[in-house]
């Protein structure tokens, strides 16, 4: 929604978990056929509270952002009033209260779904609801999906159209009916999660509060009877187990640390505990998803007391069936790592160098450093030397940067 300062990361935070809430409530009193003004009214909040927060948070400040949105909704209100356009169904002006947490629970799922529109592509869909519900700009957005910025804005746009015609919010009760939308939904929350995990979208490497509330609005539909699955059990399980390695991806200087370089007594274990519970409770349907796969490859490095002792031939089992369901160049490139842990680096150097679409991979830095990493593991310091240059260069940001110069230093 609104651009924060980069020195003010609490606001940013607080902005897009709130933001996300404040257009869902306003959506269910106002109508889906106001989204462009309930957009406009939560932008103007935001901005009103860079302007009066600047010596500090308020006691509440949830309370403050909504009190100021309903303020702005009810002058809307009075104003289409006044000229006679507020149509037959004027709403009462005391419906805009705020919402009891259930309440805004219900109100995000309802605006999750409702951006799953079936006349929209899926790409459209999950955009839509990384958008509205997960509080990133166009900008953010495009880079998701490789797209440009401009056309990703009128795609948004024309989305929000479809939405507004509907003219009310999808009810997420009917199991049947919320499911046929759920792909979706999940695809937007996973990508919200790698955002954060990866720092692909942020200025930052590692964005943690990112990657929590991707983690919240998945837990939401898996305690929703309307929309738990087994598929988004495996989702929470998957973001649970790799969220539990966060506090330890970064050294002291700010470095990416490599899996084998992790000091796992860092890792979260409560967190880790929560994925298994999930990944248990994933198996109860007759049908396996990739988002299985990925989570039983996350369980076997979370349980794992150290590189040597985890199940690689395991691992790469579950990558193969994850290959065989999806069929992208990352997943060639992790299969061939894992592969590599198994049958040797000068094996693993060659499959990497032969990935089908592996010219995709140019601008992603995690094939460059798989390269570094197989090469010193092989002892050619020649050919780590010069993918470190290329991984340099290829780096987003200061800390891919300082684990490429790591990887120099050895």
């Amino acid at each position: 929604m609104v651009d924060v300062d980069a020195q003010a990361p609490d606001f940013e935070t607080l902005f897009r978990h709130q933001a996300a809430k404040l257009v869902a409530a306003l959506l269910r009193v106002l109508g889906v056929a106001r989204i462009e003004a309930a957009e406009d009214i939560v932008q103007d909040t935001l901005v009103a509270a860079l302007q009066s927060w600047q010596s500090g948070l308020p006691q509440n400040p949830s309370a403050w952002l909504f009190a100021v949105a309903r303020n702005r909704a009810l002058d809307l209100l009075r104003k289409e009033r006044v000229r006679g356009s507020g149509g037959d169904d004027a709403i009462e002006l005391d419906e805009l209260a705020a919402p009891e947490p259930a309440q805004e629970d219900d109100d995000l799922l309802s605006v999750m779904f409702s951006c799953c529109h079936p006349e929209l592509t899926l790409e459209s869909q999950s955009a839509l609801i990384l958008r509205l519900v997960c509080g990133f700009g166009p900008k953010e957005v495009a880079h998701m999906f490789l797209a440009d910025e401009g056309a990703m804005e009128k795609r948004l746009f024309r989305a929000k159209r479809v939405l507004a015609d509907e003219g009310a919010l999808f009810e997420v009760s009917n199991p049947c009916e919320a499911r046929s939308r759920l792909p979706a939904v999940l695809d937007a929350l996973y990508l919200m999660f790698d955002a954060g995990y990866h720092g692909s979208v942020v200025a930052e490497v590692i964005r943690a509060d990112v990657c929590a509330d991707a983690i919240r609005l998945s837990s939401l539909l898996a305690a929703s009877r309307a929309t738990a699955s087994p598929e988004v059990e495996a989702l929470v399980a998957l973001m649970c187990l790799h969220a539990a390695r966060l506090p330890a991806r970064l050294d002291e200087s700010g470095a990416l640390l490599a899996l084998e370089a992790q000091d796992r007594s860092r890792w979260d274990h409560d967190l880790i505990e929560r994925g298994i519970a999930h990944l248990a409770a994933s198996a109860s349907g007759s049908a396996l998803s990739p988002r299985h796969f990925e989570a039983g490859i996350a369980a076997h490095h979370a349980l794992a007391p150290s590189l040597a002792e985890t199940a690689w031939p395991e691992i790469v089992s579950l990558y193969e069936l994850l290959y065989a369901r999806r069929r992208t160049p990352v997943i060639s490139l992790n299969l061939a790592i894992a592969r590599s842990m198994v049958s040797g680096a000068r094996g693993g150097i060659a499959e990497i160098l032969a990935i089908d679409g592996r010219d995709k991979l140019a601008g992603y830095p995690f094939y460059w450093a798989a390269l570094v990493d197989l090469a010193l593991r092989d002892g050619d310091r020649e050919a780590a030397a010069s993918w470190i240059r290329v991984g340099v260069a290829a780096s987003r940001n200061e800390a891919e940067r300082a684990m490429f110069r790591r990887r120099a230093g050895e």
